[in-house]
């Protein structure tokens, strides 16, 4: 078992405490709903029988503060908290149903930069029971971008949409980091998972800078894969993996998969990485149906206090802990979620405060047939690369405006008569080159076949092959069209950088 924590990467010198300091770190610390104030009772027990050097100040999140009309789950003055401490050990919330509300966990991501989420997966066979006992595997996942900006709009009566948004200097954050997890970690290989074969601008250019990075790392072994088969070949062949660096959605559903082959999702915690603030976490919900009976596992969010304590440079302790829980499972010790994997001896299954206690028990001792872990001293600065990422310095690149794409509302309608409406406007700069309908083209020539909504693209470009237009051009172009009564309902400019077209065909194009 690789003893990984992303937190080596983190720096030291701005977090009070180190080993042999009696001086306590001040950590936030949020149960969460549901089951979080159980987990995070016996999680805190365990930290303090084992001797954790912490401070905790409470703050209250989640549900109830939703409730109480703070729509991001959260309280102004818990900012504060946050900002002084710098870590956050935070239990499961639940986002109540509806419109109107906002999921905290993205909203504290964003808002405190943490840019990086690190999930390592790793199976404890033969005492929790799993297909795959070798299954060691890292996930590194971009955690502020891409469609989690929850940027979305209904445009029409038919049809809505969100915004993926993919940046460069996120793609170089999230990937250099990876590279340095791995290297920190004595981790060899790393596989980037996209769909740039489909979104070939967006997901193309994090392929296209995990490549350029790659170049500066190699005792590294690297490779690159579509999200869907490698996916699959994750559920069938984990052991070909080492740690993943992917982007925000892919990662999200693909760490709670890998997470659920080690046995159970219950045992998995995660860290939320940033320049100035650290977030640990359990993977999983807030399970509301067990609420308050004191049977949930703490051990998702004691493992992400793990990782905490290395971070905040106390990796004795952490270690102490680890390998109490370690000899716990081969004990047959297990909540009830667990209760029925193969090392488990009982009568009964313990609850959350038993098994914190049976953990306790058992500190000081080290596992027999798992691997014993052991956690090394934080750097007291970590590598410039990662607490403060050097991003590629761009210049900016010569922008011409090739066109303009309007998007149109219209119902009860056909291409060719949409086309005709509108493509006769006389604008001597700009025609009508294409319309599609949910991305594919539909005219000119389209197919009788296609399906199509209320919701169409009408992509005009230059006249002149070639040619370039003025943002003047478009203003008359929108002011035609809305003059003769077209819905417009948005526009997207269309640019070439550098010459390089920077917008998508349609399909079918």
């Amino acid at each position: 078992m690789k003893n990984d924590v992303p937190s080596h990467l983190l720096s030291g010198s701005d977090i009070d405490g180190s080993i042999g300091t009696v001086t306590p770190v001040p950590i936030t610390v949020a149960a969460g709903d549901g089951i979080g104030p159980e987990i995070m009772q016996a999680t805190l027990k365990v930290l303090q029988a084992a001797g954790a050097r912490i401070a905790p100040e409470t703050i209250e999140i989640g549900e109830q503060l939703y409730l109480q009309g703070h729509t991001s789950g959260i309280a102004p003055q818990c900012w504060d908290s946050l900002r002084r401490t710098r870590v956050l050990l935070k239990g499961p919330i639940t986002t109540p149903s509806g419109r109107g509300y906002k999921s905290l966990n993205v909203t504290i991501r964003k808002t405190l930069g943490l840019y990086a989420n690190v999930r390592p997966c790793v199976s404890y066979s033969p005492f929790v029971a799993t297909r795959h006992p070798k299954l060691d595997i890292v996930i590194v996942r971009e955690n502020e971008e891409d469609l989690y900006a929850g940027i979305e709009h209904r445009q029409t009566d038919q049809v809505v949409q969100c915004l993926k948004l993919i940046t460069r200097p996120g793609c170089e954050r999230i990937i250099r980091y990876a590279f340095e997890y791995a290297r920190a970690n004595g981790r060899r290989k790393i596989t980037c998972m996209t769909k740039d074969n489909i979104m070939k601008m967006t997901d193309g250019l994090f392929h296209q800078v995990f490549d350029e990075i790659a170049t500066g790392y190699p005792d590294i072994q690297t490779e690159h894969m579509i999200i869907d088969i490698g996916a699959a070949r994750v559920a069938t062949r984990p052991e070909q993996f080492d740690v993943i660096v992917t982007t925000n959605l892919y990662g999200d559903i693909l760490s709670d998969i890998v997470a659920e082959m080690t046995g159970s999702v219950g045992l998995a915690g995660s860290a939320n990485i940033g320049e100035h603030v650290a977030m640990f976490e359990a993977i999983h919900g807030s399970a509301p149906d067990i609420a308050g009976k004191g049977i949930a596992n703490p051990s998702g969010l004691l493992l992400a206090a793990v990782m905490m304590l290395v971070h905040i440079r106390q990796p004795d302790v952490a270690a102490r802990i680890h390998n109490a829980w370690l000899c716990t499972l081969e004990d047959g010790v297990f909540t009830a979620d667990l209760a029925g994997h193969a090392s488990s001896r009982l009568s009964r299954p313990f609850g959350s405060m038993d098994f914190a206690d049976a953990i306790i028990e058992r500190l000081g001792r080290t596992p027999r047939t798992l691997a014993p872990v052991s956690y090394q001293q934080a750097p007291e600065a970590a590598p410039a690369a990662v607490s403060a990422p050097t991003l590629s310095v761009q210049a900016r690149a010569r922008k011409s405006l090739l066109g303009v794409d309007v998007f149109v509302h219209q119902a009860s309608t056909t291409p060719d008569a949409l086309a005709a409406a509108i493509g006769s406007l006389s604008l001597p700069s700009l025609r009508l080159q294409m319309i599609t309908n949910r991305g594919v083209k539909v005219w000119p020539q389209g197919f009788p076949e296609t399906f199509c909504t209320d919701h169409w693209r009408c992509r005009f470009m230059a006249a002149e092959q070639g040619g370039e237009v003025a943002p003047a051009d478009v203003v008359a172009l929108l002011g035609a069209l809305v003059g003769q009564g077209t819905d417009v309902i948005k526009t997207e400019n269309l640019y070439a950088f550098d010459g390089v077209q920077g917008f998508a065909l349609g399909q079918g194009q």
